[in-house]
C-alpha cells in the first residue's frame, strides 16, 4: 500500500463518537423512553391509588427519588460505556448507592419489627405483580435505549446491555410509582429491585449480540 493510500484509509476510518453525539442520542432516547412508559401506564391497574393522594405522601417521593437516582446514575454509566477508552470508575458507585440505601432502610425496619410482621412487610399487597409490571413498563424503553447505543461505539456489549437494562428498569419503576399502593419500604425495596433486575438481565443477554460490532 502506498503512503498516500494509507493516510487516506486512516483519515476515513471510523472515529469515536463525540460527547455531544452521545448526549444527543441518549437524551432523545431517554425522553422518548419516559414518554413511552407513561403512555403504557393505563395498562397497569390503579389498585385504588389516586394521584392527588400519592403526591401528598412522603414515601411516594422517596420511591420517585430512588427511580430518578437510578436513572441519573444509569445514564452516566451508559454514556461512558458508549465512548471507547473511558473508564466508568466512580459512576459504578452512583449506580449502586440508591439501591444500597433503600435496602439499608428496609433491613433496619425489618430488624425493629416483630418476627410475625416481617413477611407481610416484605410481601405487601402486590408482590405477585409489582416486578412484572415494572418489567412490562421497561420493555419498550429497553428497545429504544438499545437503538440509541447501537449507533454509538460500545466496546463492552454485555456490561452496556446490563446498564441499559437498569436504566430502562428505572424508567419503568418511575412510571409504576404512579400506580403502586405500597408504602412499606421492605416491600417496594424488594420488588422494585427485582423489577429492575429483570430488564438488566435481558439487556445483558441481548447486548452480547445487539451491541456487537
Amino acid at each position: 500500500m502506498k503512503t498516500e493510500d494509507l493516510i487516506a484509509t486512516l483519515a476515513d476510518a471510523p472515529r469515536p463518537p463525540s460527547r455531544a453525539t452521545v448526549s444527543k442520542r441518549l437524551g432523545l432516547a431517554l425522553v422518548a423512553s419516559i414518554a413511552t412508559a407513561l403512555l403504557m401506564l393505563p395498562t397497569i391497574p390503579r389498585n385504588g391509588v389516586r394521584l392527588e393522594t400519592a403526591f401528598l405522601a412522603q414515601l411516594f417521593w422517596v420511591k420517585v427519588l430512588l427511580s430518578l437516582s437510578m436513572m441519573a446514575a444509569g445514564l452516566w454509566v451508559t454514556a461512558r460505556l458508549a465512548r471507547p477508552g473511558l473508564r466508568v470508575g466512580r459512576a459504578w458507585l452512583a449506580l449502586g448507592f440508591p439501591v444500597a440505601a433503600v435496602w439499608f432502610a428496609a433491613v433496619a425496619i425489618l430488624s425493629g419489627s416483630p418476627g410475625t410482621d416481617r413477611v407481610d412487610l416484605v410481601l405487601g399487597h402486590t408482590w405477585r405483580t409489582c416486578s412484572l409490571y415494572i418489567a412490562q413498563l421497561s420493555s419498550l424503553p429497553l428497545l429504544m435505549l438499545f437503538w440509541a447505543m447501537r449507533g454509538l461505539a460500545v466496546t463492552r456489549p454485555v456490561t452496556a446491555g446490563v446498564t441499559i437494562g437498569l436504566l430502562a428498569g428505572a424508567i419503568g419503576t418511575l412510571a409504576y410509582c404512579l400506580r403502586c399502593p405500597e408504602t412499606e419500604v421492605p416491600c417496594w425495596a424488594t420488588w422494585y429491585s427485582l423489577g429492575m433486575a429483570v430488564p438488566a438481565l435481558i439487556g445483558g443477554v441481548a447486548g452480547r449480540w445487539i451491541l456487537r460490532w
